[in-house]
């Protein structure tokens, strides 16, 4: 099974613009790549030379990596294979694990993305929790809501960044843990409401009785955003469970 590569890797939840991803995973790489030459390199100024050109071959080298496995992901995946082959360098394992995902091969994809966040050139908290919360987005697309769940908890505990508060909370609807996801959807509407929260904690309201919160929510997600199927499909279900509580009244 083939999928056209796609950095939305969660339909209806948290959502990576291509553009947005591509620089941070090219950046990422050559956060870790810099490690790595700083603790190879011993002499300064040679460091810095070696680096300066390195650090110009892997950006281009992961940004055509990127535009393949955009058009001929298992073309790039044999071109990582290659790569990994010279040195398992951290851009050469995250075009093998995009590859992957792209291929559709979600969960061996998510697993790799694991193991470069705890690997010793995985680069800042940052940036290894950038990597936890696109395994955690690949979990949900495998409809693997617990290994979701582990993996943007342990994002979660290296970055509190809107992502992955966004990913937690999509899992743990998946996981129908109602209240649990009410309280982190709570604080994500305080900070950046969005169609797809209000949407998310509608039916968490819907599911714990509170038809008149529920409401209030479809009527955020819809004015956000009245084209939202997905909100249109949690209306149709709150108006069935108002017109039930009617006819028992």
């Amino acid at each position: 099974m083939t999928l056209a590569f796609s950095t939305r890797l969660v339909p209806h939840h948290t959502v990576f613009s291509a553009a947005s991803v591509r620089l941070k995973l090219v950046g990422t790489a050559l956060t870790s790549l810099a490690l790595v030459m700083v603790l190879a390199t011993p002499v300064a100024s040679a460091q810095g030379s070696a680096f300066a050109e390195l650090e110009a071959e892997e950006g281009k080298r992961l940004e055509a990596c990127l535009d393949k496995i955009a058009t001929d992901p298992e073309n790039a995946y044999e071109d990582a294979l290659g790569w990994l082959y010279e040195g398992r360098r951290p851009a050469a394992r995250q075009c093998a694990a995009l590859a992957l995902i792209a291929m559709g091969q979600l969960g061996e994809g998510a697993v790799r993305l694991e193991a470069i966040a705890r690997a010793p050139d995985g680069g800042s908290l940052e940036d290894r929790a950038h990597y936890l919360n696109l395994a955690g987005q690949t979990w949900l697309k495998a409809e693997q809501a617990e290994a979701a769940l582990r993996t943007f908890d342990s994002a979660a505990s290296l970055d509190r960044s809107l992502d992955v508060r966004a990913g937690r909370a999509a899992a743990l609807v998946s996981l129908e843990r109602w209240a649990e996801a009410e309280g982190v959807l709570d604080s994500l509407i305080k900070d950046t409401p969005t169609a797809a929260t209000h949407r998310q904690r509608a039916l968490a309201r819907l599911n714990r009785g509170n038809l008149e919160g529920a409401q209030t929510d479809v009527d955020a997600a819809l004015n956000l955003d009245p084209r939202d199927v997905d909100s249109l499909v949690v209306r149709g279900r709150l108006r069935e469970a108002q017109r039930l509580k009617a006819t028992t009244n």
